[in-house]
């Protein structure tokens, strides 16, 4: 990495340049900047900037015991982003991302991160016994992102961030007898009411429609939410919100249109209440009767459910 090493400051915290060392992950190998964090003339840690590629570099280090928990951590790594993503002719690196791999147990670090402007983009998973963390969260500022100092630069370092539950809508079809609409999956051997996930910044109303269309080619626009389902994690899947949306009672022989997405279904057919327990997991029949009790209206039939259970045991961790 050649490049001038600044001294760098906010006048509080001071980054002085110390000697260059060799970095393994250095595109160079000879050099990574490295950084000594100095707070009234008193060394309080050190940072490091290691060159990743032509327009990526990593930010590493910390600060010692004694002087964490005062904001210098954060301050000192506000100072070596901005400077990082400023241009060379601007006396900067002139990078377009910084980025940096922290513990998932490392709160603090993780803290300090965000606030110094870097999103989180996702978790680096690692081999069971080859490190000593469960993985690495990865976070990243970009030159293109905006200033710290406007609101949508604060709205989406939350959104990197806060937790993010996956939303499943279902639609409730019956024929003129009652029987529910079921799907045969090929990636289960249990059945469930057509629909699917909801993608980002998409309608779970328009979701379901969508979801019916493209897996049964079936067109049924989705009426009134019946009920909303959360689902614990379950079988490798984590914890989601699942709604059941109204598709309103049909002749039997809208099954003769129905055309199956090879790659997720099998089958489709009505199915009593009793084949529904014959074919279903427990909680997606338990669902299915609290969605048909929302359906015609009965007394007391619950908006909510957990695990398709209308009185929810803190013991049920589980589907």
């Amino acid at each position: 990495m050649t490049h001038e090493h600044p001294t760098l400051t906010d006048g509080t915290v001071t980054l002085r340049p110390s000697a260059p060392t060799d970095h393994p992950m250095a595109v160079d190998k000879d050099a990574a900047l490295a950084f000594t964090v100095v707070v009234d003339d008193e060394s309080v840690g050190s940072l490091v900037v290691v060159r990743k590629d032509a327009t990526t570099v990593w930010l590493e280090g910390g600060l010692d015991d004694a002087h964490r928990g005062r904001g210098y951590a954060t301050r000192a790594l506000r100072v070596l982003v901005d400077w990082s993503l400023t241009a060379e002719h601007e006396g900067g690196l002139g990078v377009s991302r910084v980025e940096s791999r922290i513990p998932v147990d490392a709160e603090g670090a993780l803290r300090v991160a965000t606030r110094a402007g870097l999103r989180r983009e996702g978790v680096e998973r690692v081999v069971p016994g080859e490190s000593t963390t469960e993985g690495y969260v990865v976070l990243a500022r970009l030159a293109t992102d905006p200033p710290l100092s406007e609101p949508g630069a604060f709205r989406a370092l939350l959104n990197s961030f806060l937790p993010r539950k996956r939303a499943i809508s279902q639609m409730l079809v019956r024929d003129r007898d009652g029987r529910v609409l079921m799907c045969q999956l090929t990636y289960k051997q249990d059945w469930d009411l057509p629909g699917g996930v909801v993608e980002v910044g998409e309608s779970p109303q328009v979701a379901v429609a969508r979801e019916v269309t493209e897996e049964l080619a079936l067109e049924i626009p989705a009426g009134r939410l019946l009920l909303t389902d959360w689902l614990p994690t379950w079988g490798g899947w984590d914890d989601a919100i699942c709604l059941v949306f109204d598709g309103g009672e049909h002749d039997a022989s809208i099954t003769e249109k129905i055309v199956e997405q090879v790659r997720e279904i099998r089958s489709a057919r009505f199915c009593t209440l009793a084949e529904v327990h014959e074919h279903a997991a427990g909680f997606t029949a338990r669902r299915i009767e609290a969605a048909l009790a929302s359906a015609a209206g009965s007394p007391g039939a619950a908006a909510y459910t957990e695990s398709g259970r209308s009185h929810p045991d803190p013991a049920h961790t589980s589907r």
